[in-house]
């Protein structure tokens, strides 16, 4: 109960600031947690629902939840409060998960900044002129400012990963139908995930147990008590693409990853991936098509066009002007892509590729392009470049922090797995968390 009280007493200091939440259900969250503690504490008959029990965690607000407004970030949907929750929400209830309440986002998952022109931007704990990515910002600045022990995002392009990678914790994209995505509000059905943020692979791997959907003989995670292999595992670095376009400060906070992976017995392997470089357009084909045809069948694109904002709408113009034959390729070379991606993994004996999570730091609130090596590139490409590969093969991917630029700015360490293999990434990246040098808070007040 205490802990409740404490996350919501932040809440209230920082939020204004911060703009991480959206919606706070302070009275439904202290009426759960006051149970969970009376289970918990009962002489007779005790009930232990397990790690989550009365841990205080938040949701992206494009996921339903019974009672409480689901706005999807959006003004369309700002007045709408289901009447169910999402099977997601139903489980971790069940598991004694205390709901804080809805973050903040972008607009109908539709992007990568959280500059939100309904709700406001969130902004990032390192800096609060800087964003916090997206489209899960709201709840990657609430764990890094401590305003939760958790969260539940959505990764279509890198949604979970991108804004972890930018203000310093885990995000976890699992796998194709590992996670159910029902009654989460869809933004490109064939490239959706949703999965959690954390503060470490530990805390990634409670919030993940309880909603994970297992094979009959898969085991359960061991609940934060990641044990890493004894084998060394085998990385992939790809030779093309992940490093032709990445900051100079991103880059030499990567190579010291990379070093220190090798001192914990990590094989580092050089691959060859040249598919990788279509898959920029493939995804947005695909995303492009399907954004705005769930829009026009829900009758909001294009009768309330005014009430999307600028970006949103430009990229439903988009969608509208994809072809049959745009989309069908893109779609065929999805699967061309995915045998390729298998096949190299089987050929190169890998556990998984690394590379950087994000070609850059956190960039400034309204900036659209950031300079390179002297050449311009827009935030957005630059932000989805990394990991929209995951998204499009169906792979589980996890970023976790792996150091500070000079402007003490957070860089991610991205892990990409073959399928299923989401609890051998968590044992990577628990192993990489407890040797590395990255362990510190945004600002002494978000030390909590």
């Amino acid at each position: 109960m205490e802990l409740t009280q404490h996350l919501l007493e932040r809440i209230r200091e920082w939020n204004p600031r911060l703009n991480a939440y959206i919606t706070v259900c302070e009275d439904q969250a202290l009426q759960v947690a006051k149970q969970a503690e009376a289970e918990l504490c009962a002489k007779r008959k005790r009930r232990d629902r397990g790690p989550l029990h009365g841990i205080p965690i938040s949701l992206k607000d494009n996921i339903y939840t019974k009672d409480v407004r689901t706005t999807g970030g959006s003004k369309i949907l700002k007045d709408f409060v289901p009447l169910h929750d999402a099977p997601v929400v139903a489980a971790l209830k069940q598991a004694g998960a205390v709901i804080l309440g809805k973050t903040n986002m972008h607009e109908f998952a539709y992007g990568v900044t959280t500059e939100n022109p309904h709700y406001g931007p969130a902004r990032n704990p390192w800096d609060l002129q800087r964003i916090p990515g997206g489209s899960s910002g709201g709840s990657a600045v609430a764990l890094a400012a401590g305003l939760c022990y958790g969260s539940i995002g959505t990764d279509t392009g890198g949604s979970i990963r991108i804004p972890a990678s930018l203000c310093g914790v885990v995000g976890l994209k699992p796998g194709l139908g590992r996670v159910n995505p029902e009654d989460v509000i869809p933004l490109s059905p064939t490239l959706d995930f949703v999965g959690p943020l954390a503060r470490s692979a530990q805390d990634a791997a409670y919030l993940l147990d309880p909603i994970f959907v297992r094979g009959r003989k898969e085991p359960r995670f061991l609940l934060g008590k990641v044990i890493p292999r004894q084998r060394k595992v085998n990385l992939g670095i790809p030779k093309e693409f992940f490093g032709d376009v990445v900051d100079a400060e991103v880059q030499k906070t990567f190579a010291n990853a990379l070093r220190l992976l090798e001192k914990q017995g990590a094989r580092l392997i050089e691959i060859s991936f040249p598919q990788m470089a279509e898959t920029e357009d493939a995804g947005n084909q695909i995303a492009w098509a399907e954004a705005t045809v769930y829009h026009q069948e829900a009758g909001w694109y294009p009768e309330r066009s005014e009430e999307y904002g600028e970006d949103v709408r430009t990229r439903l113009e988009l969608g509208s002007k994809v072809t049959a034959v745009s989309y069908l390729r893109a779609r065929e070379f999805r699967e061309k892509f995915k045998a390729a991606f298998h096949e190299t993994f089987a050929a190169n004996e890998l556990d998984a590729l690394v590379t950087p999570t994000t070609p850059i730091a956190a960039s400034r609130i309204g900036e659209e392009t950031v300079s390179i090596g002297g050449k311009s590139h827009p935030v957005r490409a630059l932000l989805l470049r990394l990991n929209r590969p995951a998204n499009l093969v169906g792979a589980p991917a996890i970023s976790v922090p792996c150091g500070l630029t000079r402007d003490k700015l957070p860089v991610g360490l991205q892990l990409i797995g073959d399928w299923t293999e989401e609890s051998l990434l968590l044992e990577i990246a628990s192993r990489f968390e407890r040797e590395s040098v990255f362990a510190v808070r945004p600002d002494p007040r978000f030390a909590n």
